[in-house]
């Protein structure tokens, strides 16, 4: 089974930038849905980024323009481009991956890293 190891985290001032990484292991990134989730502490995952098989990719309207997802089938690893960060994009920062339907919300077969801390200061 696909196993993600997500890095990159930090803090940032507002405006700041901060890119990620997900480095998979176990199988091919490439063969499945992969994208970005986010968790703010008593709130629900929120997915905001995301990757099909052939390359198509899905942003929510809070991230458009601001953040970019891209993969490199060669490293096996998705990053996270987030430019002009805001204080509401702190957050636990998940990358995640998923054989079926590719979609912004969560599924049942969602694989899942440990995920990464993002924090923004005004």
């Amino acid at each position: 089974q696909i196993q993600l190891e997500e890095s990159g985290g930090g803090s940032v001032q507002s405006g700041g930038s901060l890119r990620l990484s997900c480095v998979a292991s176990g199988d091919t990134l490439s063969n499945y849905c992969a994208g970005w989730f986010r968790q703010v502490s008593g709130k629900g995952r929120e997915g905001f980024a995301i990757i099909d098989k052939d390359g198509n990719i899905n942003y929510a309207d809070s991230v458009k323009g601001r953040f970019t997802i891209s993969r490199d089938i060669a490293k096996n690893a998705l990053y996270l481009q987030m430019n002009n960060l805001k204080p509401e994009d702190a957050a636990r920062y998940c990358c995640a991956a998923r054989a079926g339907s590719c979609y912004l919300g969560l599924s049942w077969d969602d694989i899942w890293g440990q995920g990464t801390q993002g924090t923004v200061s005004e």
